[in-house]
């Protein structure tokens, strides 16, 4: 397929041309990936002349949560891609939530990650993070050594770090990362997010307890005004999640606001994901 025959990746334009073909493109299933806690296809996408990759996520495939209600974290994923957009940070890949092949489900651009990219996290040997780094805390390595797990001094990172606490990611693992070749950082898997009870669970915790960045503040009263009941951020939420997970979506965005600053781990709940990567 030539070039100027895809959806262009980036723009307004372009994200809302990738909208359209990810809600009203055919389906058509390729692959399954292979790992996944849950069902997600590999599918192309086709619509008025135009095709891309993306990933299917069919409701009938998500595996049961002890703490999180059957059958919600399709609609989780696309509330999470409805605040990210909100954002302006663009971190989340065009999602939509829309019937398929084997039921409703999410479809989400597929974004493919650039191999040569510098790497986000790392082991090192010894108690300093180094230049360009955030320390996580030690890591068991095998036969009886453990490591200094370290996260990179990056902006995108950073940006994540505060989405993640602004719809409670409780399962932000290194996999979910994917670095474009463009430079841009794309995260995926949100459907364990906008719990009402803290289960704030990530690898990026290098920058707990600082005042976060003045960029972060700005988007975060964004995120409160556009939070506001009526506002169209709100009326999409109000579809996805209950009104008692949109208090508390409302109520971490007031929280941050006051603090102004990167939250710690809650002491009530495992800070870091299992497995990490």
């Amino acid at each position: 397929m030539s070039a100027s025959e895809r959806i262009p990746p980036r723009g307004l334009t372009a994200t809302a041309d990738v909208l359209e073909l990810l809600a009203e493109g055919e389906l058509t299933v390729r692959g399954r990936v292979r790992g996944a806690s849950n069902a997600v296809l590999l599918c192309s996408v086709a619509y008025q002349g135009a095709e891309a990759d993306c990933a299917y996520k069919p409701v009938a495939g998500e595996r049961p949560l002890w703490d999180f209600p059957d059958g919600t974290l399709a609609r989780r994923e696309a509330a999470a891609y409805a605040v990210s957009d909100a954002t302006g940070w663009g971190l989340v890949p065009p999602t939509v939530l829309r019937d398929g092949p084997y039921g409703p489900g999410t479809v989400q651009q597929w974004i493919d990650a650039d191999p040569s990219a510098p790497p986000l996290l790392s082991l090192v040997d010894g108690d300093e993070a180094g230049d360009g780094w955030r320390p996580v805390g030690r890591a068991d390595v095998g036969g009886g050594r453990t490591a200094l797990l370290v996260h990179a001094d990056d902006p995108r990172l950073r940006r994540l770090a505060v989405l993640d606490a602004v719809i409670n990611n409780g399962d932000r693992k290194g996999g979910h990362l994917l670095p474009s070749a463009d430079g841009r950082l794309h995260a995926i898997d949100h459907g364990v997010t906008f719990h009402v009870d803290d289960k704030l669970r990530t690898l990026f915790w290098g920058w707990a307890g600082e005042p976060l960045p003045e960029e972060a503040l700005d988007v975060l009263a964004r995120l409160d005004a556009e939070l506001a009941p009526g506002a169209p951020l709100t009326a999409r939420l109000e579809q996805l999640i209950t009104p008692a997970e949109l208090d508390a979506l409302r109520a971490r965005v007031a929280a941050l606001r006051t603090t102004s600053r990167h939250p710690g781990p809650s002491g009530g709940w495992p800070s870091i994901p299992w497995p990490p990567v």
